[in-house]
């Protein structure tokens, strides 16, 4: 790895707000973002909360074209990317097409239309089954609307990682610009709410009754969010030839998996751990040389205990502030780490730690230093992005302020 790799745009679709300035000014506020679900029926499913985004129109992002050949996941996704390309002041003379690569990272893509079709089939019969719509419905289009809109040539890949997809669509664009196979790349996560998912979650009973509470004594369980945030990013070569602004650095991230159980993490947080220590090498820092950790801080008993362990592991007694977004717009599954890469970055950008809301009474399984409530401001220089999904997937991501981490280096395996 020999090329810096820069956060030069970011576009960002949420519950909270669509753009990073609504985004933002809704986080640090602390404003929830969970309202009762309107997108389907949860009658039978014992719980009703979501963080669903109700005011999002396609037309107000797309052309009539677009939208039509886009379900809502891959509206999302364009709609995020565009965003983020205009941040960045990238049009379409800013880079060959053959060095753009667009990577994108999603659980369930277009399920929501899957499930209509299915829907319909059942109740009607194959004639009913809208070819329109099967046309969309592939993971792999995600990246290709991306592609189209901008003339992108480069790489295009859809990672289906879970809950850490975004870490993981992140890091591997900023590995083909450092390899030189990529000058420029949009990359992210989105994910839409839909039936079949919630459902599953909540015959889990891992869906909490109204609220997220993470690292709380009384959480009761997550709550499901949808979004879609882009980010574009560049080796700094191509920042300072088309004399662009660099927001942060992307300094590294670490990949592991504890190999332990499909839902729960394992009990000492070994992948958690290993992820983190990769991440920090990868970055050339040490664990005191981090601001704040952006935590995946679900609300679940068994992630937020694990975390908790494993943060003390790596960071020991030290309080380094944390906090969980999810408090505030649910767990947006593939999109998350996505989402919450913004969050950090605009963290770095702005000296204001967003807090961890319902936060009430602390949990001695839980002795971490979260941000309890209210935002606040502190040194910002490094930030953590935590990303650890069912199955082990644990991605974490490093942010840092231009110029303050090492020279890049090479690594071994």
């Amino acid at each position: 790895m020999t090329r810096r790799v820069l956060v030069t745009g970011m576009g960002i679709i949420s519950s909270a707000g669509h753009g990073c300035k609504a985004f933002w000014e809704s986080l640090t506020a602390g404003r929830s973002a969970v309202t009762p679900v309107e997108g389907f029926d949860t009658t039978d499913l014992g719980r009703n909360y979501a963080s669903e985004i109700k005011d999002f129109r396609p037309r107000d992002f797309l052309t009539a074209a677009e939208a039509r050949r886009t379900g809502r996941c891959g509206a999302f996704t364009l709609a995020a990317a565009r965003m983020a390309t205009v941040d960045a002041r990238l049009g379409p003379a800013s880079v060959p097409a053959g060095r753009l690569a667009v990577i994108i990272g999603t659980t369930m893509g277009e399920a929501k239309d899957i499930e209509g079709l299915e829907h319909a089939w059942i109740q009607k019969g194959r004639e009913a089954v809208d070819a329109k719509i099967i046309a969309r419905c592939g993971w792999s289009l995600l990246p290709i609307h991306v592609a189209r809109s901008l003339g992108a040539r480069g790489a295009l890949l859809t990672l289906p990682g879970a809950c850490a997809a975004g870490n993981y669509a992140i890091g591997l664009a900023a590995d083909l610009i450092r390899t030189g196979r990529a000058d420029v790349a949009i990359a992210g996560g989105v994910e839409i709410i839909q039936q079949l998912q919630f459902a599953g979650f909540a015959r889990l009973g891992a869906i909490a009754p109204e609220r997220c509470q993470p690292f709380d004594k009384n959480r009761q369980g997550l709550i499901l969010g949808e979004g879609a945030a882009m980010l574009v990013l560049e080796s700094e070569e191509h920042v300072i030839e088309r004399g662009a602004d660099a927001v942060a650095e992307f300094g590294g991230y670490g990949l592991a998996c504890d190999a332990y159980h499909i839902t729960r993490p394992h009990p000492e947080g070994t992948g958690t751990v290993a992820a983190t220590r990769r991440a920090l090498a990868e970055a050339g820092i040490d664990p005191h040389e981090v601001d704040f950790i952006n935590a995946h801080g679900t609300g679940t008993h068994a992630n937020d205990v694990i975390e908790s362990k494993a943060t003390r592991e790596v960071f020991g007694d030290r309080p380094v502030p944390m906090s969980s977004c999810k408090s505030m717009i649910g767990h947006t599954m593939g999109a998350s780490s996505a989402l919450e890469s913004v969050a950090c970055v605009l963290t770095i950008k702005t000296g204001i730690y967003p807090p961890t809301i319902g936060y009430e009474v602390p949990d001695p399984e839980c002795p971490v230093a979260v941000v309890a409530n209210q935002a606040r401001k502190g040194p910002a220089d490094i930030v953590v992005n935590n990303s650890l999904a069912f199955g082990g997937y644990d991605a974490v991501s490093i942010f840092a302020k231009v110029g303050r981490l090492p020279p890049p280096r090479r690594l071994a395996a």
